[in-house]
């Protein structure tokens, strides 16, 4: 009987972290979805222009440290690569409280109905927009399938998670730079 019951407890724990990894994914979107499309920015004398430049060297350093953690875990340099995936997560994690920081008081950002790349900018963000919706999920899950030392279910994952969270960081610099062209 006492052996039943540890084995189900990482089942227990893992259902408990999926769980609160739903909850705060689905939060998160809802949260930028109403700052995004409803809300319409309270300024309020603060002069926030230069986070957009913040917002795209944190993705940029995001997509460095994933393309060298990805380097170092090929190369079997576990701590490196450890530290890289770490510190990507936290540049991605600090990337969205400054977007969102951002937004709350900006609004939302127009891309001029003139320019002529508009239908490559809406088509680069719209992809962004999208994947980006699977970021929080899938590094959260990533993350902590390693702390959990699930390593062939890690692997597993993270073959999903790293192109989608090294494409969205790559387009969230080229959006940064198709606004400030335009």
């Amino acid at each position: 009987m006492e052996h039943t019951a540890l084995q189900n407890l990482p089942e227990r724990s893992d259902r408990r972290f999926y769980v609160f990894n739903a909850v705060l994914s689905v939060s998160a979107l809802a949260f930028l979805a109403y700052i995004l499309l409803i809300h319409r920015g309270t300024a309020a004398g603060y002069d926030l222009s230069f986070l957009p430049a913040v917002n795209a060297s944190l993705n940029a350093t995001a997509a460095l440290l994933l393309c060298a953690g990805y380097v170092f875990i090929r190369r079997k340099a576990i701590t490196l690569h450890k530290y890289c995936m770490v510190s990507a997560f936290a540049a991605s994690t600090l990337f969205l409280i400054c977007y969102v920081v951002y937004h709350l008081a900006h609004g939302h950002t127009e891309f001029p109905r003139t320019s002529p790349i508009r239908h490559v900018y809406y088509f680069i963000l719209g992809s962004h927009v999208l994947l980006s919706m699977l970021v929080v999920p899938l590094s959260l899950t990533t993350l902590y399938l390693a702390a959990r030392k699930s390593f062939r279910k890690h692997r597993r994952i993270a073959r999903i998670t790293l192109p989608i969270w090294f494409y969205v960081s790559v387009t969230g610099v080229a959006v940064f730079f198709l606004l400030r062209l335009s």
